[in-house]
């Protein structure tokens, strides 16, 4: 997996920004390797209502200053908000699971002696939103997508994000992940509650995140030429801020990076635009590989089904034909799938089927045993009609008692 090379040179018209999207969607190999990104929020045994300073995550860690990397290859990295951040090296299946797995453990278990615990969920169930970075690129981003989406997003949200290999077939790998989306983020969704309460959406991550600019957080247009269009989204997407040197500076007017490209100035150069591609949040994202995005985080124990069973979905052409024949018609509702999971029943009826199709899959990709039992278990629930999100809420009243086993 490689990310498209960027330069200094000035962009002259949207041809350039063509080029730029196009580079996205090369550097597959059809190596059939996956990435794996999981955030989590980090709480305090003694009082879940307290925020956890980042340097006592980081200590309790044996972190030393800058990037840090775990003994299975996960570096480490902290959201605004204190949400701890492992990113695994690209491996096949079995392998990415694998290491990733060992780094978790090894963080529960040093995390759990300092009187810390990981959470596997979408979106905070209990705080109010505190950014405890403060960096330039923030700073900026907190100015323009101000409230009360802007610091939810930035301080309270976790997710699972797989990164796939685009194969020989970039085009086919996006439209299915696309297809598929609405049925996978209702299948995990992991959010219903904020502020001890319900909010109303099984997924409240991904309502938080429709909320925010939909310039740059609804899906990218699929079923046609996906480089035609990455570059119209790129080109429409409003500019979010522009850096000088180390500064960054928000943009406040509403402008377009097709306006900027189009004013009288100085042009955007290949950097600016491959920067404003960072600040692109889609639930499908092209950077040489795909990032799937739309996955609310999972319990510790239970983010590989997430993990496989996506990757199986995407990658496997006999589980993918199976897979959307099923997905089809539930393929645009994404703000129906995250506000009612699979309580909706044609959805439910499509996630089983997509589950299925991974489970018969998984061998044939080489997993584990052990990971196909744990995807079947999941299996079953999804079959009778449970998301992670269902324990959520049947955990409530627990959850205002000052139990937060459930999560």
């Amino acid at each position: 997996m490689a990310a498209p090379v960027i330069d200094d040179a000035p962009l002259h018209d949207a041809s350039d920004v063509a080029d730029f999207a196009r580079r996205c969607f090369d550097g597959g190999d059809g190596d059939g390797r996956v990435g794996v990104e999981l955030e989590f929020l980090v709480y305090d045994r003694a009082s879940a209502d307290l925020h956890v300073p980042i340097r006592r995550v980081a200590e309790a860690l044996g972190l030393p200053p800058g990037d840090s990397v775990l003994p299975g290859g996960c570096r480490v990295t902290f959201e605004p908000g204190g949400q701890l951040e492992l990113s695994g090296p690209a491996a096949p299946l079995h392998a990415a699971i694998e290491r990733v797995a060992a780094d978790v453990a090894l963080a529960r278990a040093v995390l759990g002696a300092a009187g810390l615990r990981l959470a596997g969920v979408g979106l905070d169930p209990v705080r109010r939103a505190h950014r405890q970075l403060r960096e330039p690129r923030y700073d900026a981003m907190a100015a323009f997508f101000g409230g009360p989406y802007g610091p939810l997003m930035m301080c309270s949200t976790a997710s699972v994000q797989v990164n796939l290999d685009l194969g020989e077939r970039p085009a086919v790998r996006w439209e299915r992940a696309h297809t598929l989306g609405p049925v996978l983020t209702a299948a995990f969704a992991n959010s219903p509650l904020s502020g001890g309460r319900p909010c109303g959406w099984m997924s409240g991550r991904q309502a938080v995140w429709e909320n925010l600019d939909n310039t740059r957080t609804s899906p990218v247009r699929s079923g046609g030429d996906p480089v035609a269009a990455w570059t119209d989204y790129l080109l429409a997407a409003r500019v979010m801020l522009r850096r000088e040197g180390d500064r960054f500076h928000p943009v406040a007017d509403g402008s377009t990076f097709g306006d900027w490209l189009a004013a009288p100035g100085p042009p955007p150069t290949g950097a600016d635009l491959a920067y404003h591609a960072t600040t692109l949040f889609p639930p499908v994202r092209p950077r040489g590989w795909l990032e799937v995005r739309y996955l609310d985080a999972q319990h510790p124990d239970d983010w590989p089904v997430c993990v496989a069973v996506t990757h199986a979905l995407i990658t496997d052409d006999r589980a993918a034909d199976t897979a959307l024949a099923a997905a089809e018609p539930c393929r645009s509702q994404w703000r129906h799938a995250s506000r009612h999971g699979i309580a909706d029943p044609q959805i439910r009826r499509a996630a089983t089927e997509c589950f299925a199709a991974a489970l018969a899959a998984l061998p044939r990709l080489g997993a584990p045993a052990e990971l196909t039992a744990k995807v079947a278990r999941f299996a079953e629930r999804v079959a009778a009609g449970r998301c992670p999100a269902t324990d959520l809420l049947e955990g409530t009243q627990a959850m205002t008692q000052g139990n937060r086993s459930t999560w």
